[in-house]
């Protein structure tokens, strides 16, 4: 009974964390069991074989749902990359055409402004099912979600291309600064997703904001986003949505028990 909760424990946090890991473990079972497998590493080797052909199939079948990868294996000429590979191993780089097709124009106008300037993917969709969560995000359920990191200057204000200041590009949050706007003040929910994560603060370097082009890229989601790709929402932070000087409708806060966006620009297509 308790291998059973076990295993039925490891099938849920993995479908969870990849959507298609849980399946992939199942098969790794069976076939251990069918081969009279039992020890450890051969089973894990079994279980990774299994899981690294069930994503590779991802990318082939995953058009038929709808949803396309964005790829995380790019070369120097590409403008617009995938922060980390783990986005890619946890199935987690997936979206519409459109949404593909917006971020494509969006990283080719920032070259464009600004030459040479890499726009960085974050959190996207799994490959399958409509309303699937991704968690601990409350909408990247559809495909039409994707999140973009921030750009990002040094100390001596000297652009950091491609850089962020988190190895993922989230939780290394930009502060808000003594009386700017703070819609959750006071408030103590106990669910909620938006944390704060105080203790990893003081262990990112400290790069601070390229207000240039963070502003330039969402003029250009506001504008071109909008009437090219249908875009319909972009969440940030409103301290910072009041220092870049975003006045846009579209630009919105996303609520008190969604996590923070004041690390990332999230944005959304009809």
């Amino acid at each position: 009974m308790l291998r059973f909760i076990l295993h039925a424990l490891i099938v849920i946090i993995l479908t969870l964390l990849t959507q298609i890991g849980g399946i992939a473990y199942l098969l790794a079972l069976a076939a251990a069991r069918a081969f009279g497998t039992r020890r450890f590493p051969a089973r894990l080797a079994l279980f990774l074989l299994l899981y690294a052909g069930a994503t590779l199939a991802a990318n082939f079948t995953a058009p038929v749902f709808g949803r396309v990868p964005l790829s995380c294996f790019a070369n120097p000429a590409d403008r617009l990359v995938v922060r980390s590979p783990i986005y890619c191993a946890l199935n987690r780089n997936y979206v519409t055409p459109a949404v593909r097709d917006l971020a494509q124009a969006l990283a080719a106008h920032m070259d464009q402004a600004f030459p040479g300037t890499i726009t960085v993917a974050l959190d996207a969709n799994f490959p399958f099912i409509r309303g699937f969560p991704l968690l601990p995000h409350l909408s990247h359920a559809d495909g039409k979600k994707l999140d973009f990191a921030f750009y990002y200057k040094d100390a001596n204000g000297n652009f950091l291309n491609g850089a962020t200041r988190s190895p993922i590009g989230y939780f290394a949050f930009e502060q808000p600064a003594l009386g700017d706007e703070l819609p959750c003040a006071g408030r103590h929910d106990w669910l909620t997703t938006r944390w704060d994560f105080d203790a990893l603060q003081p262990l990112f370097p400290a790069y601070r904001l390229e207000e240039q082009r963070t502003a330039a890229a969402i003029a250009w989601l506001t504008s071109e986003g909008v009437t090219r790709f249908n875009l319909q929402k972009i969440f940030i932070e409103p301290h910072l949505k009041n220092d870049l000087g975003i006045t846009d409708a579209h630009v919105r806060f996303q609520g008190c028990r969604a996590a923070r966006h004041d690390d990332h620009i999230h944005i959304q297509v009809e």
